[in-house]
């Protein structure tokens, strides 16, 4: 069944103000769920952050990861364990403003759920002018198509966890927002801009640092600049040498490096404070690449290649199939070019548009599913229905459908799931 001629409706007159109202309505949804969930749930670990009942409320916020993420902000890294939980230390940052820091868990919380507020909302916005910038607007069915993307990243899996101190939704902005900036330096090369074209670069690489600082998993996202570097190896080989790639080249291994200082500098961090003293030095620091990212997340985590792949895992395996299959598929779709066709929504009517949007719409498609792929292999497999949000091109191929039914469906299944989330994730109770 395809979708019926689409008319200029309220919302397409309207974009922004639609999706702050749904925006709004959905949040508050999902406030009133997690903070009068009943009871702690199996797991008591928040009551340990106060001893009052005033704060209970916004402290249901607090549940699975983002215990760690208010006590590393609280106090810093104490425990080697903790350095799985980078945001933290990003959110720490923010509270040293308010009192030199001495901020009480209650209070960081606060400051988290409306930090998580404001970066999922930006991001939304975001995702609606990358939308734009990439699969263009001349149409009435592409400009509903900007804002369907958008509205379903406000109702996205992730759920709770872009409300409550967490990193998924920082790690969402800033990662969308590195992708917006991304695609712009592209388009400005198509005009001849190229000092817009190498600054957007450079941005993109402090965005997408930004993200990986908040996130490991951002440091996917320098897959584009190594995507455009051998693009210019690749010009080189047949063409020769110019000072037109020399220079672009030069830009996009700038941005690229940038981006890897998101992953290297806590290295250097943790590795002068666990691996200087020869006699305190912990086992990963004898490594050639010693991480301790990775050193935590098999030691303390089990993370690693096929260790999640057991029996008792099987329904969490299950849990995350519907969004990986989404993933995977999708992002095979784009690199095909293959995008909306179905439904004609995805492309623009001017000349010479069309090929450049889909190549970027393949770009955007590389660390999509690299991430699929991790997912799938070596993280615990359940995760990918809350970091999934911080990725555009599945929200296109949903938005692009063109039977109503199936779209239909797939909308509702992700309400439902973020509802029933919203209630496990306030009573404290798994999948997390």
């Amino acid at each position: 069944m395809d979708r019926p001629p689409i008319t200029e409706s309220a919302y397409a007159k309207h974009p922004i103000r639609s999706l702050a109202v749904l925006f709004v309505v959905w949040k508050a949804l999902l406030f009133l769920v997690v903070a009068y969930c009943p009871g702690p749930g199996y797991d008591t670990s928040t009551t340990l952050l106060t001893e009052t009942d005033e704060s209970a409320r916004i402290l249901k916020f607090v549940r699975w990861d983002a215990i760690y993420f208010v006590r590393t902000a609280e106090r810093g890294y104490l425990f080697e364990q903790e350095w799985a939980f980078s945001y933290g230390y990003l959110l720490r940052g923010l509270i040293s403003i308010f009192n030199g820091g001495n901020v009480q868990p209650p209070a960081i919380a606060v400051i988290g759920v409306i930090l998580s507020h404001v970066t999922h909302f930006v991001s939304v916005l975001v995702l609606y002018h990358l939308t734009k910038t990439v699969l263009g607007s001349e149409t009435a069915r592409q400009r509903a198509l900007c804002f369907v993307s958008a509205a379903l990243h406000v109702t996205s899996p992730a759920g709770a966890f872009l409300s409550a101190p967490y990193g998924e939704p920082v790690f969402s902005c800033l990662n969308l927002t590195g992708l917006y900036v991304y695609s712009s330096a592209i388009l400005a090369e198509q005009t001849k801009s190229w000092t817009r074209r190498d600054l957007n670069f450079v941005l993109a690489g402090v965005l997408f640092a930004g993200a990986t600082l908040t996130r490991s998993n951002g440091i996917l996202s320098g897959a584009l600049f190594a995507y455009d570097a051998v693009l210019g190896a690749v010009e080189v080989l047949t063409r020769g040498l110019s000072f037109g790639v020399i220079r672009r080249t030069a830009f996009v291994v700038l941005g690229g490096s940038i981006v890897a200082l998101g992953m290297i500098v806590p290295q250097y961090i943790a590795f002068k404070a666990y691996c200087l003293d020869s006699h305190s030095a912990r086992p990963w620091c004898e490594r050639l690449l010693p991480s301790i990212y990775s050193w935590v997340q098999v030691e303390y985590w089990n993370n690693g290649f096929l260790t999640y792949w057991t029996v008792s895992n099987l329904p969490l395996f299950l849990l995350a199939a519907p969004i990986l299959t989404i993933m995977f598929y999708s992002a095979l779709v784009a690199v095909r070019g293959q995008l909306g066709q179905s439904s004609s929504a995805c492309w623009s009517p001017v000349p010479g548009h069309t090929a450049l949007r889909q190549s970027l719409v393949l770009r955007l498609a590389i660390p999509q599913g690299i991430l699929a792929v991790m997912a799938l292999t070596n993280l615990h497999v359940q995760i990918i229905n809350r970091i999934c949000s911080g990725y555009p091109v599945w929200y296109w191929f949903l938005a692009a459908l063109g039977d109503v039914r199936t779209f239909g469906v797939g909308v509702k299944a992700m309400a439902l799931y973020a509802g029933i989330q919203a209630v496990l994730f306030g009573s404290f109770l798994p999948p997390a």
